[in-house]
């Protein structure tokens, strides 16, 4: 058996065969070895291998010399590692068998940990894979920068991830003692405060904490200029209002009360999904109307669950439908089985709910309270410690429960209602008879139990055929009788309950259709009548529960939403109305949201390049909610309703929906629906010969795929956006478009021709007036100068664009030109002036909630701080940075991120460095 072989790149660089270290030569030779471990398994070109081991001057024998050392790897590697691919070469390892890339999985593997324990077990693993820092033995690799840093910030984040499991596990005093050294070295990073916080809180030393936060708030106030994250002032406060956090204390005797699952469980695969997901700290609360397999549902959740809560699982039947147990007799229950009995039993409600919350304090319980009445019935059995859940189910709604999430659960679908009466009946008979069986389930209306219901009828009765109990369930006036559901509520037809409604109620019901499966706002009732102020129709179908409340948008404002059955049974109403009906809803509809869109664009920074294009007729309520509230609640609706007008053939509506959603996508990074949406409209336009809708949507393409590195492409889409703008006679257009391609340039290192694109662009923006397009331009043009090395130049335009952006009042492009100053005085040397622009243009963003360009000026200042001799404080700005580069999947953000990090990590002092892996 051929000996083990090992790599190690998280300290000094060494190989052991067989657990012996293998001698690997000078340090050049080194260098090759480490890029190809970093590069395992990919095949690496001898001209990158060439600038990695010689990074400023190789010689002229690089070539030979490279050739050299593969030779002599080869002789000291084991077996064929070293393999060559045509001029380039390769390592052919074991992932495993690298210490980096086993870290890195191991990390991974104790994130899908089915239990704490085994996941701290895990990262313990991977942490002692650490020797120090990585390849800290070889000279500084600029290819490796990116890399190193990801592995360092991995490195504290999977430190991070332990601390955090220790807290939960209420072992507070040595998490605080390693957390003492970490933030000694780490003292802007905020995810250790958090940790720290916890466990001062959890150990009883409230005091300590909050002096902990203010000192963690002085810090980045004073030294970075930058208020705490909302995660660490959300815990400031808890801290302040809240009960002190308990030690969790494990009882190592399981409870396990839940009933039975069903053992023909059928279908909800998608509830089962969500629900899964859900279940957490907050209670989830599952309701719908009777029948709908509420419980049984909970059962099967539950009983999947019960892994993940291996302290155990309690139950309860509250009753809620017959006589609801009182609170305080279902807690003597809990506490008698978490082993409280006898005296030791308190008298009064609230004390017996204070004992159930210690003793299940440090416990990883999940509660099943099935069939509850009320909130207040529900909230004295709540858990306070994060490491237990909560499912309820309930036939009404339990929206004063606080903090709650809500399930509303319908009827089964046409195929899970089939599976279902096949697993009941005979899947034989089903088969059998297929359009019976249809038949019978739409008759059960989709509910569960008259589905099941009618499958034990035909079980027990194997003389009769499907047909039969079909037309027996046919007759509408005696089909409840059939089922003998009776007073778990099985509702009449939805035929029963539509002819109840009055006319302007069944209309609204029918075309509200025209969206398909999306949640809507009030308004659209509004709007597919033709008419305002609607509201009592919309009141009518809500009580009718045909259509139900979906819960509040992040505007707060309430959501409406018809199940899919329901839906379903709408579009076939609309579908005998005259197309030219449907089709004048729908635009009716689309017309209002694109009008809304658009005044909500108008609250947005500006993004440059964004044309939303003239305004279609259209009676528009008042935006309800402040611009980026809005957008956040119907992003969804915006990305569906570009979809359907494009089906409809409304191209003129399709471009113009996505084109105004642009200042919002570029705001939050929502690059993949941005490109979704803009393929979507392209496609419409480009059919109906529209070539003002292909000219904008071409210009959108291209800023997207640039910001996704697809410059190919990216310069295509601006090429083809400028000649449609130019046949059009459109300046500006043509301008906009010759500016991506000059940002193109500029990223791709050519500045040169840049400039020439923006210098077209910039004649085109002034005969146009767009003194905003202007303003960018010569911000654009200033920070070309700077690539160029031209700082006098530079700063002239710089200033000159600041000057115009204050002008106008763009406090938006004021501050993406203070950015670009900051970097300015940074590479002239004047770190000061640098640091004041930068902490500026943070401050500026930072109240428009720009999370995006915030995240560069943070970059910035991090830079800034490193150029001053401050690496500490330039990975704490840098981390921040981070976090939103890759919240948005913005890879070049991060990538220089992590670069900046591993330079900070190489020029700290060694005196802050701590030994801890």
């Amino acid at each position: 058996m051929a000996p083990e072989v090992r790599f190690h790149l998280l300290g000094p660089l060494t190989v052991t065969v067989g657990g012996r270290p293998l001698p690997l030569g000078g340090a050049k030779q080194r260098v090759l070895l480490a890029h190809l471990l970093l590069n395992a398994n990919r095949t690496v070109p001898p001209g990158q291998l060439v600038e990695t081991i010689w990074p400023r001057e190789p010689p002229t024998s690089a070539t030979a010399n490279l050739q050299t050392y593969v030779w002599r790897l080869r002789r000291l590697l084991p077996d064929t590692l070293l393999r060559t691919h045509g001029p380039g070469y390769s390592l052919a390892v074991d992932p495993d068998a690298v210490d980096a890339h086993r870290f890195t999985r191991l990390v991974g593997d104790a994130k899908r940990a089915d239990s704490p324990e085994v996941a701290l077990t895990l990262l313990a693993e991977a942490e002692a894979l650490w020797r120090g820092d990585p390849l800290e033995d070889l000279p500084t690799a600029p290819a490796w920068d990116a890399e190193l840093g990801r592995l360092v910030e991995n490195r504290l984040a999977a430190v991070e991830e332990r601390l955090a499991l220790q807290v939960s596990l209420g072992r507070h005093d040595p998490a605080i003692a390693e957390l003492t050294v970490l933030l000694a070295e780490h003292p802007y990073r905020e995810r250790l405060w958090q940790q720290y916080l916890l466990a001062l809180t959890g150990a009883g030393r409230r005091a300590e904490a909050l002096r902990a936060y203010s000192t963690a708030r002085e810090r980045l106030v004073t030294e970075l200029g930058v208020e705490p994250g909302p995660e660490l002032r959300a815990l400031q406060a808890a801290i302040l209002s809240g009960e002190p956090l308990q030690a969790p204390s494990p009882d190592p005797r399981p409870v396990r009360q839940l009933p039975a699952d069903l053992p023909d469980f059928t279908g909800r695969d998608g509830y089962v999904r969500d629900l899964e997901a859900a279940v957490g700290p907050a209670p989830v609360v599952l309701t719908g109307a009777p029948g709908t397999g509420k419980t049984a549902l909970a059962m099967h959740v539950a009983h999947r669950l019960a892994e993940r809560y291996p302290d155990g699982q309690l139950y309860v039947d509250l009753a809620g439908t017959g006589t609801p147990r009182e609170p305080a007799e279902v807690l003597a229950d809990f506490l008698h089985a978490l082993g409280v009995t006898g005296n030791a039993v308190p008298a009064g409600l609230g004390q017996r709910a204070a004992l159930f919350r210690s003793r299940l304090a440090g416990r990883r319980m999940l509660l099943v309270l099935d069939d509850a009445a009320t909130a207040a019935q529900v909230r004295p059995l709540l858990p306070a410690d994060a490491g237990c859940a909560v499912l309820a189910t309930t036939r009404g709604r339990l929206p004063e429960l606080a903090g709650a999430k809500h399930v509303e659960l319908g009827v089964f679908g046409e195929r899970e209602a089939s599976a279902l009466l096949a697993g009941v009946a005979g899947a034989d008979r089903v088969v059998g008879e297929p359009a019976e069986a249809a038949a019978i389930v739409r008759c059960c209306g989709y509910l569960p139990l008259a589905i099941r219901i009618a499958g034990a009828r035909l079980a027990g009765r194997q003389a009769w055929s499907l047909r039969t109990l079909h037309d027996r369930l046919a007759d509408e006036s005696s089909r409840l009788s059939e089922l003998r559901v009776g007073d778990l509520g099985v509702r009449p037809s939805f035929e029963l309950s539509l002819r109840q409604l009055p006319a302007r109620a069944r209309t609204a019901f029918c075309r509200t259709a025209v969206l398909g499966a999306q949640d809507f706002p009030s308004w659209v009732v509004d709007a597919v009548l033709g008419r305002e102020d609607t509201h009592e129709v919309l009141d009518v179908l809500v009580d009718a529960n045909l259509v139900s409340l979906a819960g509040r948008d992040a505007g707060g404002q309430p959501r409406y939403r018809l199940h899919d059955l329901l839906r379903c049974y709408a579009a076939e109403l609309l579908a005998e109305e005259p197309a030219s009906v449907r089709r004048e809803t729908l635009s009716r509809v689309l017309s209002v949201l694109l009008a809304l869109a658009k005044t909500a664009a108008a609250g947005l920074p500006p993004a440059f390049g964004a044309m939303t294009g003239p305004a279609l007729p259209a009676a528009s309520p008042e935006l309800p909610a402040a611009p980026l509230e809005w957008f956040t609640a119907e992003r969804k609706l915006l990305a569906g309703a570009v979809q359907l007008a494009a089906d409809a053939g409304l191209d003129e509506l399709a471009w113009q929906l996505t084109a105004a959603a642009v200042p919002f996508y570029d705001l939050r990074g929502a690059y993949d629906e941005w490109r979704r949406s803009h393929l979507t409209a392209l496609a419409a336009v480009e059919a109906a010969g529209n070539v003002a809708g292909a000219a904008v949507l071409h210009r959108g393409l291209g800023q997207v795929r640039l910001y996704h590195d697809e410059y190919e492409a990216a310069v295509s889409d601006m090429d083809r956006s400028a000649a449609l703008f130019r046949s059009l006679g459109d300046v500006r257009g043509e301008a906009l478009a010759v500016a991506g391609l000059g940002t193109v340039a500029r990223v791709r290192d050519r500045p040169r021709e840049a400039l020439e694109y923006y210098r077209r662009a910039l004649t085109g923006l002034e005969q146009a007036g767009d003194r905003t397009g202007v303003a960018q331009m010569r911000n654009a043009i200033g920070s070309t100068y700077a690539l160029l090395g031209e700082f006098t130049e530079a700063d002239t335009w710089l200033r000159r664009a600041r000057d115009l952006a204050r002008e106008i009042a763009d406090p938006h492009r004021e501050a993406k030109v203070l950015t670009e100053l900051g970097t300015l005085h940074r590479d002239a040397g004047r770190l000061p002036d640098s640091l004041a622009c930068l902490r500026l243009a943070l401050s500026i963003l930072e109240d428009l909630d720009d999370e995006r360009c915030s995240a560069y000026a943070l970059l910035g200042i991090g830079q800034t701080l490193l150029a001053a001799g401050e690496p500490v404080q330039a990975r704490g700005v840098c981390d921040r940075a981070l976090r939103v580069f890759r919240e948005t999947g913005n890879r070049q953000g991060e990538t220089t991120g992590l670069a900046l990090l591993e330079q900070a990590q190489r020029r700290r002092s060694p005196s802050t460095a701590t030994t801890r892996p």
